[in-house]
């Protein structure tokens, strides 16, 4: 059986990068965010669902070019990890850091189930140093890396499509929560406020009270 290595590509398929060496272990973690409404007369606050969060793989990459000599003929071994550092550089035509997929076996991502998407983001790289050579090159390195999944809108929505926009429900604002939060919330679209400003006694819908409870009706077009 063939020793596969973990590999990293990016998205337009112009940089792949091999480890080295494979990781010994890595980690996955998911969370959701909740905000707390505090409601005068009960004894805990209310738990209202935000939205949910990246998952973010953890994972430490380990380079050697010691191989290559130590003492004559050394090799720098940032030459191996500048490919990883240039995830982080901001590209000049998206105006973003490039996103890749990262696999370790036939087309297995890393990432934990039901993700949307292979597609991801560094978040950060540490670099240390660990072995040098005579004249100062550094010959070994272990990357410390935080990927965080990156799937586009587009993709979220074919995945998980919000089904509210043909019946009426409600929601509780949160702090700082805008009327076209709730509209992207609920409808998947900003814009569609005003069905919502219409549906309820808002005095400014620019500001939303923390705590009040506003009807989203269906769309037009939607049975409620």
């Amino acid at each position: 059986m063939p020793f596969v290595k973990l590999a990293i590509t990016t998205e337009d398929g112009s940089t792949q990068i091999k480890a080295l060496y494979n990781p010994e272990k890595y980690s996955v973690t998911k969370a959701v965010q909740y905000a707390e409404i505090g409601i005068p007369g009960l004894d805990e606050p209310v738990l209202q669902f935000i939205r949910g969060q990246n998952e973010k793989l953890t994972l430490d990459l380990f380079f050697d070019t010691t191989e290559q000599g130590m003492v004559t003929n050394v090799k720098d071994v940032r030459t191996l990890t500048r490919d990883v550092y240039n995830l982080l550089h901001v590209n000049s035509n998206t105006h973003a850091p490039p996103r890749f997929t990262i696999e370790w076996g036939t087309g297995q991502s890393l990432f934990g189930q039901g993700n949307t998407s292979s597609l991801c983001v560094l978040e950060s790289m540490n670099e240390e140093f660990t072995l040098f050579a005579p004249t100062g090159e550094p010959l070994r390195a272990k990357l410390t890396l935080t990927i965080r999944l990156a799937p586009s809108v587009e993709v979220q929505f074919q995945q998980n499509p919000p089904h509210s926009p043909d019946r009426t429900t409600s929601v509780m604002v949160v702090q700082g929560q805008r009327i076209s939060d709730i509209a992207y919330q609920k409808y998947g679209d900003p814009t569609e406020w005003r069905p919502i400003a219409d549906a309820n006694p808002i005095a400014n819908p620019r500001f939303l009270d923390p705590g009040t409870t506003l009807t989203v009706p269906s769309l037009p077009g939607g049975s409620s």
